[in-house]
């Protein structure tokens, strides 16, 4: 039997509407940066407990390399980019023309891809500006080598301590055809969270 309800399928779909926006900009952003070869799409926006939403949002458990921007500001979060080296480095090649093969992360490479996480989150937290009615402000972009499940679950704490729900929204890369093995996800903090609640009320009685 279906638990959906017509108020969760309304309030979902509330969700994306003000998240699509963002990852729109996002996308329109790094399609310049990447001469119009890298595009993303929102993928979904998960709401639920903190112990099913991990699974939900297939982070897995092996190590990663993640780009961190937080939030500043009133209203806060986190941006986190998450992908496999070898993705990594493709990317690197694609925007930077760098082509790593020893091991590790060369300065120029870690730069580059902390320059992506920047554009991304200033055009996806401006976006969000508009819908939640309050500034964003993205912080300076962190290079991170660690379990990607173990980094977002850090960053959803802030929201499990007040409350039985958790939110994250996740968007997907594309270059050209092909699907990369990277994600983007966007967790806002309680205080955040809140003005996503004003935002979704006001979609819903729009």
């Amino acid at each position: 039997m279906s638990h959906v309800t017509m108020d969760s399928t309304n309030r979902a779909d509330a969700l994306r509407a003000i998240f699509g926006p963002a990852a729109r900009e996002a996308s329109t952003a790094m399609q310049r940066w990447s001469a119009g070869r890298v595009t993303l799409s929102l993928d979904d926006v998960c709401e639920s407990s903190l112990d099913a939403l991990l699974p939900e949002v297939q982070m897995g458990d092996e190590l990663m390399t993640l780009i961190v921007l937080t939030m500043g500001g009133e209203l806060g979060g986190q941006l986190i980019l998450a992908f496999t080296e070898p993705a990594g480095r493709q990317m690197c090649e694609a925007l930077i023309g760098v082509q790593g093969t020893g091991p590790g992360w060369s300065e120029l490479e870690q730069s580059g891809l902390m320059e992506t996480g920047n554009i991304l989150a200033c055009a996806y937290v401006n976006a969000l500006t508009h819908s939640v009615k309050r500034r964003l402000i993205p912080g300076p972009p962190q290079f991170i080598e660690d379990f990607g499940a173990c980094v977002l679950e850090q960053a959803l704490m802030a929201q499990a301590m007040n409350g039985d729900n958790v939110l994250v929204c996740r968007t997907s890369f594309r270059y050209g055809n092909e699907t990369l093995p990277w994600s983007m996800y966007f967790v806002p903090d309680a205080a955040l969270r809140q003005a996503l609640d004003q935002a979704v009320n006001e979609y819903r009685h729009s």
